[in-house]
């Protein structure tokens, strides 16, 4: 049974489509024989992604989200999903391809300020840190420890 969108979900999903930003999501998925389905809130959620780029376990490209993980991984988080549609939502704010060198730019910020790509990037805040399965580490606390590395499947 399929559940109808909401107006802003139609609305983002006819946006990055006409904005080029999916069909550049289902050009990376075939590229890189992604397996492909439909998600909610229009989203289409590709599963198994292999290339070594983007390091992120998961990511998005218009209202296509690409998940190293399986079908079965993805549907036990949620709030991932979640994330990641907001995300959806960025690109099609940013005017789709835009959004592109914006995020880069922020990761870059983020990446001189804390030494993480995620951590203080207005983008991945925006869409919920918590959600995307992003922790602080313990020196961004106050009175914290110096930083450690992220695990390599961490959301990006």
């Amino acid at each position: 049974m399929t559940r109808k969108l909401s107006r802003s979900a139609r609305l983002r999903q006819v946006w990055n489509m006409a904005n080029l930003s999916t069909p550049l999501g289902l050009l990376v998925a075939a590229a890189t024989r992604t397996r492909v389905v439909r998600g909610p809130e229009g989203l289409v959620l590709g599963f198994g992604y292999r290339p070594r780029l983007p390091r992120a376990g998961a990511f998005t490209v218009g209202n296509v989200v690409l998940f190293r993980a399986g079908i079965a991984d993805v549907a036990a988080r949620p709030r991932l999903v979640a994330h990641e549609s907001r995300h959806a939502s960025q690109w099609a704010k940013c005017l789709g391809l835009p959004f592109l060198p914006a995020y880069l730019v922020a990761a870059s910020w983020s990446m001189l300020r804390c030494g993480h790509p995620a951590l203080q990037n207005p983008f991945e805040v925006r869409a919920g840190l918590a959600d995307g399965g992003y922790r602080p580490r313990q020196h961004d606390r106050p009175g914290g420890s110096p930083p450690t590395r992220h695990r390599p499947d961490d959301h990006g």
